[in-house]
């Protein structure tokens, strides 16, 4: 892992890169749809299904912030009833490792 150079790193209130990555994925349910997403494309229900505990109006929510930001991808298809599908963009998919270091420091530090 890249370590930081504290002597570079110079937070601005106004354009600071954790201040923004928190702004995007600050949710309490983004990294567990980000995590359910990295098996690949999964409808809403499944979606849904695998994130426990969460209400189907805040994975709405969190779905469009992410869709906006460009964490994921929504296709609907013409079906009826209609179809909708989820996956991680590519800028997405680079949260997998963000998201082991995470897993780890949870498991060492967080009982």
């Amino acid at each position: 892992m890249e370590n930081i150079d504290k002597s570079q790193l110079k937070i601005n209130k106004n354009n600071c890169p954790i201040r923004e990555v928190l702004d995007i994925l600050g949710g309490k349910w983004a990294f567990s749809i980000v995590y359910s997403l990295l098996d690949g494309k999964k409808r809403f229900k499944e979606l849904e299904r695998s994130i426990e505990g969460i209400n189907t109006r805040m994975l709405v929510k969190e779905l469009k912030s992410m869709e906006e930001n460009k964490i994921l991808i929504r296709e609907a298809f013409a079906t009826i009833p209609p179809t909708v599908e989820y996956s991680l963009t590519e800028k997405g998919k680079k949260l997998e490792p963000i998201l082991a270091e995470l897993y780890k420091w949870g498991k060492e530090f967080v009982h």
